[in-house]
């Protein structure tokens, strides 16, 4: 069969990646699409240094490839909002195939890329914007489409569970690991989108619309960082039998839907407690298989390149298929008349446990009115850890709650900051238990 020609924009580390794989198992590949995947041109402003063009059609233009008569699917690596946005949808309007990595891309314009998409019957895929090369959007989208899905949770970002990890197993610092995760090239020198939990928001994003077929809202989903956790953090929260871990949450209840990434404890014996390092893991409760988790490498330049190529080769598969009948890209039929207007929840109407620490002068009454204020407002003390200290000086104290509102929990937080014997602001972490019967 006449093969189907491919032109990648950007040959980074993900783009050389997708380009050595496409290459390396062409042979495979074919077999699989039943017809030969080439690449037709690239474009590109650096090369990998493993990436060979020798003899490829090349260009620094990406719209020249989002033009090229030739190229029949356009694979976007050049991440970013803009031009991302702009070339993606030129790409579309001349009647090309689109594949994509870019989790902020989709998760902010996805809305606007899948309608142009589909009035033009073409195909975008994006099965590396989610944890590299775990095939969890295929997974959602087909393999459980069967299921009512209840809740998603995941660690969607390698490095601030790579952050969390060694300050639990070396009693390091924030700093300090973000300093090593730098120098290792798993975080940015500005780290911000990694640790205060942007990027994840961008893929909880994506996940959220496929399980529950609502459209793409990231503006509405919270997020909150890792950089305020401290070693003390992490070792109370093993004395109480939790981790900490940097989690992008989604559940359904009656009121609506959570979207929210925050730190958060959850117990030592649940699968997630227990990924480790730069891993990604998704797990995902659905009415009728149960829970189940997605686990593997979330970045790298095979790993993620394994599904771009993937995509690849399922857009190969399809190009002969009526559009109206491919699996839709957020997993429910059509653009507009089937997507669920499901509202996002507000933050302060989430309902959870919580881990609090807080520095108070060691004289009587304190704790007693800290227990006051967290009673007035209905939260009630499921464990507490006060250490010992000279009157006068400042002792920490743990305080894991049982389930609250946040609107309450923030109130009681800010009585309690305001009293003259709490030093410094109280550091909230959310605990779940992400058990099967919740």
């Amino acid at each position: 069969m006449k093969p189907v020609r491919v032109g990648i924009c950007g040959l980074g580390t993900v783009g050389g990646g997708t380009f050595n794989v496409l290459t390396r198992n062409a042979d495979d590949i074919a077999r699989r699409a039943g017809r030969p995947i080439v690449i037709e041109q690239v474009a590109h402003r650096s090369i990998h240094p493993d990436c060979d063009i020798t003899g490829i059609n090349a260009t620094t233009d990406v719209f020249e490839v989002a033009t090229n008569p030739n190229v029949d699917v356009l694979v976007e690596l050049i991440g970013g909002y803009d031009m991302a946005r702009e070339l993606v949808l030129t790409a579309i309007a001349n009647g090309k195939h689109v594949v994509t990595a870019n989790k902020a891309l989709i998760a902010v314009h996805g809305n606007e890329i899948f309608k142009a998409a589909h009035e033009k019957g073409v195909i975008v895929a994006f099965e590396a914007a989610v944890a590299g090369g775990i095939p969890v959007i295929k997974s959602l989208r087909e393999g459980l489409g069967a299921n009512r899905i209840e809740w998603v949770a995941g660690i969607i970002n390698g490095t601030g569970n790579f952050i969390l990890t060694h300050m639990r197993d070396e009693g390091r610092a924030f700093e300090d690991v973000l300093a090593e995760a730098q120098a290792l090239g798993y975080a940015e020198a500005d780290p911000t989108f990694d640790v205060e939990g942007i990027d994840a928001a961008h893929k909880l994003t994506i996940l959220a619309s496929i399980a529950y077929g609502v459209p793409l809202q990231f503006e509405r989903a919270f997020t909150e960082g890792i950089s305020r956790i401290t070693a003390e953090d992490v070792e109370q929260a093993d004395n109480l039998g939790y981790v900490i871990k940097h989690l992008g949450i989604s559940k359904r209840t009656d009121q609506g839907l959570e979207l929210r990434v925050h730190p958060t404890l959850i117990p030592k014996e649940r699968l997630l407690a227990n990924v480790h390092g730069v891993k990604n893991a998704i797990a995902i409760m659905g009415d009728a298989v149960g829970p189940t988790l997605y686990y593997g490498a979330g970045a790298g330049a095979e790993p993620t390149a394994s599904a771009v190529v993937a995509d690849v080769l399922d857009v190969a598969r399809d190009i002969t298929t009526a559009h109206h009948y491919r699996v839709p890209y957020l997993a429910f039929s059509g653009i507009d008349e089937d997507v669920s207007q499901l509202p996002i929840m507000p933050m302060e109407d989430i309902i959870t446990a919580y881990y609090l620490r807080l520095l108070a002068v060691d004289r009587p009454g304190v704790l007693a009115r800290v227990a006051t204020i967290l009673s007035e407002q209905g939260i009630s003390i499921e464990a507490l850890i006060q250490k010992e200290a000279t009157e006068g000086e400042l002792v920490p104290i743990i305080l894991l709650t049982h389930r609250t509102k946040e609107k309450q929990m923030n109130e009681a937080i800010r009585e309690i900051e305001a009293m003259a014997d709490i030093a410094g602001p109280v550091t909230r972490i959310r605990v779940e238990s992400l058990s099967e019967g919740e």
